[in-house]
């Protein structure tokens, strides 16, 4: 059995209409989910393979840092596929440093946030003080490292370039094959 704390505000969205969302992680991962709405406390129990459920905590807390639910059950899509979390509050001063710095994680209308997901292939959310990351291991890495880029200061330019550079990495594996 494990426990997961979810803000009350994500509650509504981790049962979803009359119970749906629940019921899909619960059949989906092989396990019961007890959320205590008043406090936020989610118990998760396995109820069948024990393998399938190791999945459960990582979607009720992607959920409760501000994926949809469709996002969240995606872990379930791949094996290699990772819920991570950078805490903001680990590397800002105090509170204005900290809406400065998801500020420039977003960007402009959400553009950088945006750019993120698109050139790194994972899914991305900012909620709160983190900033939560779906996707392969090396779309991961991107983003933490763009994320660290910006924490530390670098232009916002600096920081496209890098995302482009490795958008072209992930997506042009070139096998370098002699031809006749």
């Amino acid at each position: 059995m494990q426990h997961v704390k979810v803000p009350k505000d994500r509650i509504g969205t981790l049962i979803g209409e009359g119970g749906e969302t629940m019921r899909e992680i619960e059949d989906r991962t092989e396990v019961r989910l007890d959320i205590d709405s008043e406090t936020g406390a989610v118990r998760i129990e396995e109820t069948g393979d024990p393998v399938t459920a190791l999945s459960a905590p990582d979607i009720v807390r992607a959920i409760g840092r501000g994926f949809s639910p469709e996002s969240a059950l995606s872990l379930l899509d791949n094996d290699l596929r990772m819920f991570d979390l950078i805490d903001l509050a680990d590397h800002t001063r105090n509170d204005n440093d900290l809406t400065r710095q998801k500020g420039r994680i977003i960007g402009e209308n959400g553009r950088t946030r945006e750019l993120m997901e698109e050139l790194s292939g994972a899914d991305v959310v900012v909620y709160g003080t983190t900033v939560g990351i779906i996707g392969q291991p090396d779309e991961v890495e991107v983003v933490r490292r763009a994320v660290g880029m910006l924490l530390e200061g670098a232009p916002h330019g600096s920081v496209y370039s890098f995302l482009e550079r490795k958008h072209n990495e992930l997506t042009n594996d070139v096998s370098f094959e002699r031809t006749h």
